[in-house]
């Protein structure tokens, strides 16, 4: 019923694109209007619209008309002209959702009119990407529509001041990657003033490659940390006595599933007695698992981590003698990014590199939680579908499947099984001969490095001998009819093409040794743009992790955008200087090389994608396969699979091999069927399910840290922003000192309970007060409230000493810093405490109690306690810190300069007006910075809070008596 259903009223998916069409028609109608406007005319729209938004309309209202003048400004700016369903997808976009848009379907461009429109409130619109390159990339390029119309664009990237990101940040639009957005809003909860701030609140925010950003590096938080003590020669003889064990693979249990590697009760033995044999243990510990020896568990665990789980040229790789990890959803290096806990120091010391000191967290955010303080999100990608119910949960972003321009032309084939990775990848490199010597282009997927270079070395001494069959004269019109606009047309080309008989075609052998091809993997990531503008040129094999094509289109024959950004490159290389009319004409050399070069393509089949490998993850492999078939283009993938394959291996390895055995499938064969297809991807669904429930687990947990974090950070910028906080330093004084009368005189406890001398030693401590407490205490009939009330009068009475000791602006200052120092103290201890208790939390599930809720009860009380230290110490800081006021050293003086103080202004006179001052003596406003020994005789006996004698009207102590 639900297909018929769907079959007659479309899906939710349809009728939702279907009503945003609708309006794509309204928006089509406005383009003549705009299209008359002189270009001054069209940017003034810009003021325009921000007069209708100031008289009280909203962005909805004002949406068509702003479309239609950003999709004007895009055709005389750029060329480009957006599609009907490029409109649709910026619609999805302003309207908070992702919009899922095929690979070559010109996602950069539909941001543009989302972007614009609202920016126009002025609050700021962020376009976050997954690298830098395309951060500058899309800033600039387009940049160039948005600086048309009058709005300032920045762009956020690695190595910026903070005056330029201050800049960057109050600019419209703001380009930029999801780590420097977030790390710069933890650092902006780490700064002592308001003005060393460099974002505003959080507006809307633009994801590009959503899936990436959202789902696959939401498992790891982001994190500020700073430097703890260095054990690196404790890591490197943990990790020999693990090398040497693990020989022995009764010594540990591996689950790949789970990521997980633990010693067995034999491993524990012996790892227990190696270390008592060497003197490892604490002193007094006779036992791995004392109290004492728990730092040394700890060591032991990351180093089997490491040494098991971590494999090099697959999750890391050694780089300038530094340990790279790899994103193993993209293929790329992830500069600056470090396991926690210890396991990357673990792998340091398993590579033999230098190893980095261990770092302590000082602040932290996840990924989930940092994008979720936007008022609005939206997001685009070519792969979301399989992850909706995910951002629908956490984000609450529908997803919607945006038509492709042009109809699909794509051949999806059924996946090849075989049995072992040495048959699997003689298939490979024969399909990659025949393709090759076709002329058809090829990308082939892989899902490490490791795999790639293999891959590489087998192609390089590869001896082939391919049968080329192409059509004869007679039928050769069914390779154009096959691309037509009609889908009719392309149905009988088909339908005649698989009637044809080995007579019809022309069929040749061609036999050779070596296939050239390109690696594109971490180790070539800065020639990724020009590896991949390439990878359509006919014959090309272009061997890719999954890294493949993020942010550069393969087009058949030639990307001419890349091409002429290498041609001008080599003229400025050879100091050519390069006239326009230059450029023109080899842009127009390009242009009919790429078409012709793009005709051999199409007619030997356009792009084929080969995948080497399935990947955990189905969107991995979308994305990999949507490479392939952009803009109505002919296009072909197949995944090439085998029972060895990491997927396959730990999810239906040994039944695949079990049926291929009995079925007789002989060496070098292959099954194929779509039922094994829907088994793979019902494996992929597991690995993706267990994925999502951690991620979501994680989350359940940083949500309660969550909440603590924005009330601290919240608290952290009224302290900033507050010039007098000396009402809450007195609220503090006299909450510890109830706290500290309630512990050591109970409200209901007899006068003979009271620990009079313990409260005496906190007054002390805590306040610096010498107190007759034991006199006050054996008055008769004497309550804990009135000696409260003493205690009170005291502190006051000392704190205005204080005051008018150091002086109230200094005090204030004083004060201020010392809140903002301590609540960045007591938080990163929090965080410390929070860390370990998450570690250990689960144990409670054998209570039959659950984790979570245990979580959240700790995590309470260990925030109370962090209030309750945060009064304790700002109020003993402030209370006993001793000041000390003492004259600098005396300045000497050159010769010729004579400084006068004229009695009446106070300024400096100097007898060499021409002379410069010495270094440290000042004018103007720090006149006032003069040795004791520069004072007129008796100035220097002048009280502090008294007029200074200048006559300037100010208190000597903000005068010439200012402390240097």
């Amino acid at each position: 019923m639900l297909g018929i259903a769907k079959k007659f009223f479309g899906s939710s998916n349809d009728r939702k694109v279907k009503d945003f069409m609708g309006r794509v028609q309204k928006i089509n109608a406005l383009e003549a209007k705009y299209a008359a406007l002189s270009d001054g005319e069209l940017r003034m729209m810009t003021d325009a619209f921000r007069d209708r938004i100031a008289q009280g309309e909203n962005l909805d209202k004002i949406l068509n008309d702003a479309f239609a003048v950003a999709r004007e400004a895009s055709k005389r700016v750029l060329g480009q002209r957006q599609y009907d369903v490029q409109l649709t997808g910026g619609m999805i976009l302003h309207d908070g959702g992702i919009a899922e848009m095929r690979t070559g379907e010109g996602k950069t461009l539909v941001a543009v009119a989302p972007v614009y429109l609202n920016a126009l409130l002025g609050k700021g619109v962020h376009v976050i990407t997954v690298n830098d390159y395309l951060a500058r990339r899309d800033a600039e390029w387009m940049g160039r529509v948005y600086r048309f119309l009058g709005l300032e664009v920045g762009v956020i990237v690695n190595g910026l001041s903070q005056g330029q990101r201050q800049a960057a940040y109050a600019a419209d639009i703001t380009y930029g990657t999801n780590n420097e957005f977030g790390f710069d809003y933890l650092r902006d909860n780490l700064v002592y003033d308001r003005r060393e701030m460099v974002q505003r609140p959080h507006h809307f925010a633009i994801v590009d490659e959503v899936d990436s950003i959202l789902i696959d590096e939401a498992r790891t938080p982001l994190i500020i940390s700073g430097p703890t003590e260095d054990r690196s020669e404790l890591y490197v003889t943990v990790d020999a006595i693990i090398k040497e064990l693990i020989q022995d693979k009764a010594t540990f249990d591996l689950d790949e599933k789970q990521r997980q590697a633990l010693l067995t009760e034999e491993g524990s033995e012996r790892i227990e007695q190696i270390m008592e044999e060497r003197g490892l243990f604490a002193p007094d510990t006779t036992g791995l698992y004392d109290a004492a020896n728990i730092t040394l568990v700890h060591h032991i665990n990351q180093a089997l981590r490491a040494n098991t789980l971590y494999v090099k040229d697959k999750d890391y790789i050694i780089r300038a003698g530094e340990i790279m990890l790899i994103d193993e959803f993209t293929g790329r290096m992830m500069q600056g990014r470090r396991l926690s806990e210890g396991l990357h120091q673990a792998i340091e010391a398993k590579e033999g590199v230098k190893i980095q000191p261990e770092n302590q967290t000082l602040a932290s955010v996840t990924i989930q939680n940092y994008f979720r303080l936007y008022e609005k999100l939206s997001g685009m990608t070519g792969t979301a579908a399989t992850e909706a119910q995910e951002f629908l949960d956490i984000y609450k972003m529908d997803v919607l499947e945006v038509p492709t321009h042009r109809p699909i032309q794509r051949i999806d084939h059924d996946d090849e099984i075989f049995r072992t990775a040495a048959e699997k990848n003689r298939a490979i490199a024969a399909q990659i001969a025949e393709c090759h010597v076709r002329g058809q282009p090829i990308l082939v997927g892989t899902v490490s490095i490791e795999k790639s270079e293999t891959l590489s070395e087998l192609l390089q001494t590869y001896e082939y001998e391919v049968r080329i069959k192409t059509l004869k004269p007679q039928h050769a019109h069914l390779e154009a009819e096959a691309r037509s606009e009609d889908p009719k047309v392309r149905a009988a080309a088909k339908k005649a093409y698989h009637a044809l008989k080995d007579d019809d075609f022309d069929i040749e052998i061609r036999t050779g040794r070596g296939i050239p091809h390109s690696v594109l993997n971490a180790r070539q990531h800065e020639q990724e743009a020009y590896i991949v503008a390439d990878a359509g040129l006919p014959g090309a094999v272009t061997i890719a992790t999954n890294m493949a094509g993020r942010g550069t289109d393969i087009q058949l024959g030639g990307n001419l955008e890349m091409r002429m950004q290498k041609w001008r490159l080599d003229q400025r290389n050879m100091a050519v200087e390069v006239t326009p009319e230059m450029e023109s004409a080899q842009e127009a050399e390009f242009k009919a090389d790429i078409a012709v070069q793009k005709e051999k393509a199409l007619a030997a089949g356009g792009l084929f994608v080969l995948g080497t490998e399935r990947h955990e993850s189905r969107r991995i492999d979308n994305q990999l396969r949507g490479r392939t078939g952009r803009q109505g283009d002919p296009g072909t993938s197949k995944f090439f699979l085998s029972c060895e394959d990491d997927l396959l291996r730990i999810f239906a390895g040994d039944r695949l091999d079990a049926i291929m055995r009995n079925f007789g499938v002989a060496e070098g064969e292959a099954i194929s069927h779509p039922w094994l297809n829907r088994a793979v991807e019902t494996a992929q669904k597991r690995v993706e399910q267990r994925n999502y429930d951690i991620r979501k687990n994680l989350l359940k947990y940083d949500d309660v840290v969550n909440d603590q974090r924005k009330a601290v950070f919240e608290q952290r910028q009224e302290f900033m922003d507050a010039e007098d906080l000396s009402e809450l330093v007195a609220e503090f004084r006299n909450d510890v000192i109830s706290d500290l009368v309630e512990k050591h005189m109970p409200p209901k406890a007899y006068a003979e309970q009271w620990d009079i001398e313990g409260l005496d030693e906190k007054v002390r401590h805590t306040l610096g007060l010498e107190l007759p407490l034991a006199e006050w205490a054996a008055e008769e009939g004497v309550s804990n409230e009135e000696i409260e009330e003493r205690i009170v009068a005291a502190a006051d009475a000392r704190a205005a000493e204080r005051l008018e000791l150091v002086g109230q602006t200094q005090t204030r200052n004083l004060e201020k810093q010392f809140l903002l120092q301590m609540v960045d103290m007591q938080w990163r201890e929090h965080l410390v405490h929070l860390d370990h208790l998450r570690g250990v939390i689960g144990l409670r599930g054998y209570g039959q109690r659950d984790p979570l809720n245990e979580y959240k009860t700790e995590a309470f009380n260990l925030f109370e306690t962090l209030l309750y230290e945060l009064r304790h110490n700002v109020t003993r800081w402030l209370m006993t810190v001793e000041f000390r006021f003492e004259a600098p050293p005396p300045m000497e003086l050159p010769e010729f300069q004579e400084i006068h103080l004229n009695p009446g202004t106070g300024e400096n006179e100097m007898t060499n007006p021409s002379a410069q001052l010495p270094e440290g003596q000042l004018q103007g406003e720090d006149r006032a910075r003069l040795p004791v020994d520069a004072l007129p005789v008796g100035w220097e006996r002048t009280p502090r809070n008294a007029d200074c004698p200048c006559g300037s009207g100010r208190k000597f102590k903000h005068c010439h008596g200012a402390l240097v």
